[in-house]
């Protein structure tokens, strides 16, 4: 039981992190543009700027870990978390809004010193199963937080950004009180100093094919998604003519699945298939699932192709998480997950500017079919090249 439990403590951090992002999810496009009458080119703008600050920040924050320990950077990163939700609640212009996605996109830029935890505590052996665990996180703060943020935009938008902050300060006090660090003293790694986007390490990343084509495939993956975060909820108000509670519910029926996939059932597929079969399998439901998203008619069809988006998407996720650490060096995974989540980052800051302007100026389709065309990009790939450069999806 005690071997588990730091795996099941960062879990818990993680998870009460993401409930309060979950609770801002589906709320806020809606804020922007009922109450700042912000278009949706300018909503793709403020979820582009929270991701274009974790692009600079996840190398910085996974490097200062392999450096100083995780632990001091999570309680960092936390507490910026909350600033940044809390200014959230009382903002009542656009400049602000911006001011407090950046602040919270610095927070946010510790999901790849959290997966780097995860692979301090756990073997190459258990390392799917461990990655998973950040994959349910996801799922549960997806399951409770969207509900969640739709009911409590009933009370006011800044009620949600208060419950939001919250949420980030207990898991900070957690944290300081209970998480214990993750790397020995021999373990971490003595250098000079970091500097944000530092060239280094993209470079040392470069050399190593099975790795740069690991993080391609999952920046690829990535901005898929990315081209609905703010695009869905805009399509279920705008098109399908939803509540911002129908809209949590969608986000949460997503969320029960990614927890079903990546909290049991991803464990189990990847002992018995190898992660390319796996990676064509999560591919080939993502296909569909964003392809049929804006032809879903009603309530009941946007749930069934949702279910098959959140389907592929808890298979291909902790997968190509797991395939990353697993080329990446044991002395190198804060660096390299690091520069893996800033370049997911930096999908997360293309995908919105591409969303929200096709959604606005081209049709409401273009952003999903978008998505669908990049996944089959990654579906050819890997069934055509995938092995060839990164050894550790052959067959076993």
């Amino acid at each position: 039981m005690r071997k588990n439990l730091p795996l099941s403590l960062i879990f818990l951090v993680v998870f009460i992190d993401l409930l309060g992002f979950g609770i801002l999810i589906p709320i806020l496009p809606t804020f922007a543009v009922n109450e700042l009458n912000a278009s949706e080119s300018a909503i793709g703008i403020v979820l582009a700027m929270y991701s274009l600050t974790q692009f600079i920040f996840n190398p910085f924050f996974g490097s200062l870990s392999d450096r100083y320990g995780r632990r001091k950077v999570i309680l960092f990163t936390l507490l910026l978390n909350a600033a940044g939700y809390f200014i959230f609640a009382y903002t009542h212009t656009f400049w602000m809004l911006i001011l407090s996605r950046v602040i919270g996109g610095i927070g946010g830029s510790s999901i790849g010193v959290a997966q780097a935890y995860i692979a301090d505590v756990t073997s190459r052996e258990e390392r799917s199963k461990g990655m998973g665990l950040i994959g349910v996180a996801f799922g549960l703060g997806f399951v409770f937080g969207p509900p969640l943020g739709g009911m409590l935009s009933h009370f006011g938008y800044d009620i949600t950004g208060l419950a939001s902050g919250g949420f980030s300060l207990l898991a900070f006090i957690m944290s300081y009180f209970f998480l214990p660090e993750s790397l020995k003293e021999k373990d971490t790694v003595r250098e000079s100093g970091r500097k944000l986007l530092d060239p280094s390490a993209f470079i040392k990343i470069a050399k190593s094919p099975a790795t740069a084509i690991s993080i391609l495939l999952f920046f690829t993956l990535t901005f898929s998604v990315a081209n609905i975060y703010g695009t869905f909820a805009l399509l279920g108000t705008k098109v399908y003519h939803f509540t911002d509670m129908q809209n949590g519910y969608i986000f949460g029926i997503m969320g029960i699945i990614g927890v079903v996939m990546q909290g049991g059932i991803i464990g189990r597929l990847s002992k018995k298939y190898p992660d390319k079969s796996l990676i064509r399998a999560g591919a080939f439901f993502m296909i569909f699932g964003l392809g049929l998203l804006p032809y879903g008619v009603n309530f009941t069809g946007v749930v069934i192709v949702t279910a098959i988006l959140g389907i592929g998407s808890g298979v291909l996720q902790p997968i190509l998480l797991s395939l990353i650490s697993k080329v990446a060096p044991d002395t190198e995974q804060g660096m390299v997950l690091g520069v893996n989540q800033s370049m997911s980052a930096f999908a997360r800051m293309l995908g919105p500017l591409w969303g929200g302007f096709s959604f606005q100026y081209l049709g409401y389709q273009i952003p999903f079919l978008t998505g669908a065309f990049f996944i089959l990009l990654l579906f050819l790939f890997s069934v055509t090249y995938l092995s060839h450069h990164v050894p550790q999806t052959r067959e076993r």
